[in-house]
């Protein structure tokens, strides 16, 4: 990755990040902020793709940046928090956030709304779903992020596997790959560099969100 960066300023010296959306014809990065590409996929391409969906329709767009912003600093970075925390007391900010921030969740989606804002999938349900899926099998053991699993939140759980069975999301999750990226590249977390066999998750199992 690194490459990429110089190829397209060959005197950078930053830091180099992922996700990177790279332009194949100008050879450039157009951008590495996910918050930002996840919006241009949204409807950027929709001519080359004829894609129909829009998960950042506008009149949705302020309550989606709100939830999005809680979802964020508390549970999409919040497990990082409190994984890199190299104090007890920013361990303990970063524990508390997330779980309290969990908890209103479990309870936003239990009051007869089926997802995060309203009755359709909108991009805050795709971008608290990214760290759903890692969470038991990840951040609850290795972040130490472990008050309650995903699965003790009967809510939480039941969505994240509707939105686990959307055709074409299955084919992108590999938690074999993500195991052994998490547990072998933080040695000052876990020296000895092993990967836990465990848990069994069935992100197929039905899940009723219908009612």
């Amino acid at each position: 990755m690194h490459q990429i960066y110089t190829r397209a300023q060959p005197d950078y010296t930053g830091i180099v990040t992922v996700p990177v959306l790279w332009d194949k014809k100008r050879e450039t990065i157009v951008n590495n902020e996910s918050s930002e590409i996840i919006c241009m996929f949204n409807s950027a391409f929709d001519g080359i793709t004829g894609n129909t969906q829009d998960y950042y329709p506008a009149e949705l767009r302020a309550p989606i940046d709100a939830i999005n912003a809680t979802v964020y600093e508390n549970v999409n970075n919040g497990v990082y928090r409190a994984g890199f925390a190299t104090s007890q007391a920013a361990y303990d900010e970063a524990y508390t956030r997330l779980f309290d921030t969990m908890d209103e969740l479990e309870a936003r989606l239990s009051g007869g709304q089926r997802y995060l804002v309203g009755d359709r999938i909108t991009e805050a349900d795709w971008r608290l779903l990214t760290t759903l899926l890692r969470f038991d099998a990840v951040y609850y053991s290795h972040f130490k992020c472990n008050r309650r699993r995903l699965v003790d939140y009967p809510n939480l759980w039941a969505y994240t596997r509707e939105l686990y069975q959307v055709p074409g999301v299955a084919a992108t999750l590999n938690l074999d790959h993500i195991k052994q990226h998490y547990f072998t590249s933080h040695d000052w977390i876990n020296p000895g560099g092993i990967v836990p066999r465990g848990p069994e998750i069935d992100f197929s199992e039905p899940h009723g969100r219908g009612h």
